[in-house]
C-alpha cells in the first residue's frame, strides 16, 4: 500500500514540480491545500467531504480551505470537524468545544474534543464518503492535533472511506530528531504513538508512518506540498503565518514549544497568561538571575538565558493576576539549538537550587512520554538518560527513512 500511496503521490505532484526538475530555493512553497484543488484524484470526485481544518488552514493568499472546498466543482463540502482550540482557534488549552455551524457555508462543525478526546463518530460520518484532514503541524508529539488525525484515521478505516491529508511543511524544519520515543504505557491524547519529542516530519509524513507502523490500514491520500525542502524552516517557506493555537504565537514560540511544554507538568508557568508564551518561563519564589547565572556559564548551543520579570493576566491558570520573576529563552542558533535538552537541563537546575519550593505537576509523565525523566532528575541521572535518549533519537531518524515524502 506505501509504495502505490507513494506513486500516486508523486502523479499528483507532477502538476506542480517536473520529476527531473530540481527544487530551488527561489521556488515558491504551495501548501497541499493547494495541490489537491489543482488536481482533485479521481477516485474523490464528486464525492461529499468531511472536512478537519480549523483557521490556520488556508492557502497562500490566505483564503481558507473550508471556503476553497466549499467552492470547488469536484467536490461536495458537507460537514466541518473541530479539534482543540475549535474551528477558529481560540479556545483555550483544554477547554470543551462544542459542536456549532459555520456562518458561512451554513455547514454543522462536528466537535472532536467534547467530554472525552475522540475521532469522528458513526453518526457523524453518516452521508461522508471521505475525511480531508488539514490542520498545522508544530513540531512536537504533544501537540493534540496529531492525535485527532490518527483517531480520525481509525475512524475512517472502520468505515472504509479515504482519508485525504492536506500536507505543509514542519515548521521546525525536517532534518532535527530530538528526544525519547513515548513509552506506549504512558500513551495519551498528548502522545498515541512511540515518537520521539521532536519527530522532524509533516503530517503527512506522520500518517503514513502511522498507517504502516501501528496497522490503522485506512485507505490514505496525501496531497503533499509543492516545493519543500527538509532544509526549510516555516519562516523560510514564504507561507502566510497564522497562530497553529492561542498561546503560540510566533515561529520563536515554536521553537522552544517542543521543550518549553515540560514546564506544564511543574509548578513553574510556561508563560501562557503572559505576551510570550513558552518562550518565558517563571514562578513567585524563582531566584531567576542564579539560574540565568549558571546556565548561561554552561555556554549551551544555540541559546542563552534572561532574567526578566513577567505580568501574568489574571484569567491565567498559574499566578493570576502577579507580577513574577522569569527566565526569557533567547535562541541565537537555530540549527544548533536543541529545546527538549535545554529545558530538561533547566528544570533540572531549578531543581536544584529550590529543592524546597519545585515541585512536579500530574501531567509531567504524560508530557515527556514516560516516568524516566521525573525518576531521573529526582535522582540526579538525567544527564545519563539524555545520551540515551540522542541514541533513541539518531535510530528514530533512520527508521523513518521510509516514510518521508521530501527530499
Amino acid at each position: 500500500m506505501l509504495l502505490a500511496m507513494k506513486t500516486f503521490l508523486a502523479g499528483m505532484i507532477l502538476a506542480t514540480v517536473s520529476a527531473q526538475e530540481p527544487l530551488r530555493p527561489t521556488a515558491s512553497v504551495r501548501p497541499g491545500i493547494e495541490v489537491f484543488l489543482s488536481a482533485v484524484p479521481e477516485p474523490l470526485r464528486g464525492k461529499r467531504i468531511g472536512l478537519i481544518t480549523n483557521h490556520a488552514g488556508i492557502d497562500r493568499a490566505g483564503t481558507s480551505d473550508i471556503d476553497l472546498i466549499a467552492a470547488h466543482p469536484d467536490l461536495k463540502l458537507v460537514a466541518l470537524f473541530a479539534a482543540e482550540h475549535g474551528i477558529r482557534g481560540v479556545a483555550a488549552a483544554g477547554e470543551k468545544v462544542i459542536d456549532d455551524r459555520d456562518p458561512t457555508t451554513g455547514l454543522r462543525i462536528f466537535s472532536l474534543y467534547i467530554a472525552e478526546d475522540r475521532g469522528p463518530t458513526p453518526e457523524m460520518l453518516k452521508g461522508i464518503d471521505a475525511l480531508v484532514y488539514d490542520l498545522p503541524e508544530v513540531g512536537g508529539r504533544t501537540w493534540t492535533y496529531v492525535s485527532t488525525m490518527a483517531l480520525s484515521m481509525q475512524s475512517a478505516a472502520r468505515k472504509s472511506i479515504p482519508f485525504v491529508v492536506l500536507d505543509r511543511p514542519n515548521p521546525l524544519g525536517g532534518e532535527i530528531v530530538e528526544g525519547a520515543l513515548l513509552d506506549p504505557a504512558f500513551k495519551s491524547f498528548v502522545g498515541m504513538y512511540p515518537i520521539p519529542a521532536r519527530h522532524g516530519m509533516t503530517v503527512g509524513e506522520l500518517a503514513t508512518f502511522f498507517n504502516e507502523e501501528f496497522g490503522i490500514g485506512v485507505e490514505l491520500i496525501v496531497a503533499r506540498t509543492a516545493n519543500w525542502r527538509r532544509t526549510q524552516w516555516f519562516v523560510d517557506t514564504g507561507l502566510p503565518w497564522r497562530n497553529p493555537s492561542p498561546n503560540l504565537r510566533s515561529p520563536v514560540a515554536l521553537n522552544n514549544y517542543p521543550g518549553t511544554v515540560y514546564f506544564e507538568g511543574t509548578n513553574l508557568t510556561e508563560g501562557r497568561g503572559t505576551d510570550s508564551p513558552f518562550e518565558q518561563v517563571g514562578a513567585p519564589w524563582l531566584d531567576a538571575p542564579a539560574i540565568v547565572k549558571t546556565m548561561n556559564e554552561r555556554r549551551m548551543p544555540g541559546i542563552r538565558f534572561e532574567a526578566i520579570t513577567m505580568a501574568v493576566e489574571r484569567e491565567a491558570a498559574k499566578f493570576p493576576g502577579q507580577t513574577i520573576p522569569a527566565i526569557r529563552f533567547v535562541v541565537t542558533d537555530r540549527e544548533t539549538y536543541r529545546p527538549v535538552r535545554t529545558s530538561l537541563l533547566l528544570i533540572d537546575e531549578i531543581r536544584r537550587q529550590h529543592r524546597k519550593e519545585f515541585a512536579w505537576g500530574k501531567s509531567i509523565d504524560r508530557l515527556t512520554g514516560s516516568d524516566k525523566v521525573r525518576l531521573a532528575i529526582n535522582g540526579g541521572t538525567l544527564s545519563a538518560l539524555l545520551e540515551q535518549w540522542d541514541r533513541e533519537a539518531a535510530a528514530f531518524h533512520e527508521r523513518r527513512r521510509p516514510f518521508l515524502l521530501y527530499d
